[in-house]
């Protein structure tokens, strides 16, 4: 008998709420299955219809007769993978014009770039726009919430109450990523779900936005480059190891990257210096994806593996990414590195300050891990206290304002 599979709260709900009492418009986007329609079903409001165009024909109904659509169903309407009818937007926007109130329409779609195009030409400053991304390590465990974010100035504090796990726990949580059906269902095998999903991802996403002739080419280009998650983005170097040209490996990141898959962090600037590199970093967005893309199977293969600090790294930006979008908070992160190879992971801009912050497998972390900081050129901003990421059990002051905290906590 299969077992029953236990429902876990997403941080995002009580943000769709909240956005739903400002604007006649949500839109939820993100990756392909990372629980967009699951969220907005479970919390939609009493009288809300829903529609989904993933099939053909009501894909076809919504492109050939927009209005007439909408007047079929009325609202408030959830409209499930908007980016098959794009249509949609102007009728909506009238729609809006004509009665607009708060919470009319809410909107799901997996290709965020080309919406947010379409969004800037009709439903400016009338919808809200949220990003959801796999489940998070807190969502995960249960310990989600509106206040889960990373507040640098008291990390201690935003991880309080959340018990660290151990190195082993932490490693097979990192391997299995945060995919819902991964979460959801702790006998999911690795590579009968990362199969499938990656064979929907190229022929369902990637088809949609350009025309891949070879689809063969491109999950191999996808497997070089989770080689190289937690690095400067290369596209000659990546483009060589693909056997294709740099534009070709160019266009086709931007398409991961146009779906969720990686997101790139931007280095640091500082006018004050010109020595900064300029070459952007490459995340992958789900651990368990990444991991699986670069053969990694298991959560000791992971641990011994000498991709494992790149892959934590990216692991640790996703989970500090994911706390700010899911509580609708801005978050300004970036990275250092300069010319003499002085790096620090990402850097958080808050309230006038500069946070440092650093990602370590070590579980016996000092200031000395912070020694690179003295190199960034802050220009208006102060430089607030430096935050390790690390295998600690529990939050430890470090000094001076430093602190290190658990990575099983973020």
């Amino acid at each position: 008998m299969k077992a029953k599979r236990t429902y876990l709260k997403r941080t995002m709900e009580d943000t769709v709420k909240m956005a739903s009492k400002h604007f006649p418009c949500v839109l939820l986007t993100g990756a392909r299955q990372v629980g967009k329609s699951t969220l907005l079903r479970r919390i939609m409001p009493k009288g809300m219809k829903y529609v989904s165009l993933d099939t053909v024909a009501t894909a076809r109904a919504a492109q050939v007769d927009p209005e007439g659509f909408l007047k079929a169903y009325g609202t408030p309407l959830c409209i499930d993978e908007i980016q098959y009818a794009p249509e949609l937007m102007r009728a909506i926007k009238a729609v809006v014009d004509e009665d607009r109130h708060n919470g009319m329409y809410w909107l799901t779609g997996s290709q965020r770039f080309h919406l947010m195009e379409d969004l800037s030409e009709s439903l400016a400053g009338r919808i809200a726009v949220l990003e959801l991304y796999t489940f998070s390590q807190r969502e995960s465990i249960g310990k989600g919430g509106r206040d889960s974010h990373l507040a640098p100035e008291d990390p201690a504090a935003a991880v309080a109450g959340v018990r660290a796990c151990g190195t082993d726990a932490l490693f097979e949580r990192i391997l299995r990523g945060g995919y819902p059906e991964m979460v959801s269902d702790p006998g999911m095998p690795i590579d009968v779900f990362f199969n499938s999903y990656v064979s929907s991802y190229l022929e369902r996403d990637v088809s949609a936005l350009t025309q891949v002739g070879d689809k063969g080419a491109f999950l191999n280009l996808m497997r070089i480059a989770a080689l190289r998650t937690g690095e400067q983005l290369s596209y000659a170097n990546i483009a060589q190891d693909a056997g294709i040209s740099p534009s070709t490996a160019k266009r086709w990141l931007s398409i991961l990257e146009t779906s969720g898959i990686i997101t790139l962090l931007r280095p640091y600037h500082a006018n004050a210096t010109k020595r900064l590199v300029k070459t952007p970093k490459m995340h992958f967005m789900d651990s368990g994806l990444c991991a699986w893309l670069a053969g990694i199977t298991s959560a000791k293969q992971l641990r011994e593996s000498p991709l494992a600090g790149h892959i934590v790294e990216s692991w640790a930006f996703s989970q500090v990414l994911r706390g700010y979008a899911n509580s609708a908070h801005t978050i300004r992160l970036s990275y250092f590195r300069d010319k003499l190879g002085h790096e620090v992971d990402m850097l958080l801009e808050e309230n006038g300050k500069l946070y440092p912050i650093e990602v370590k497998l070590s579980s016996s972390p000092a200031l000395e891990d912070l020694g690179a900081v003295r190199h960034i050129p802050t220009g208006r901003l102060k430089l607030g206290g430096g935050i390790i990421i690390c295998d600690v059990a529990k939050p430890l002051p470090l000094g001076l304002g430093n602190t290190a905290i658990p990575i099983s906590a973020i």
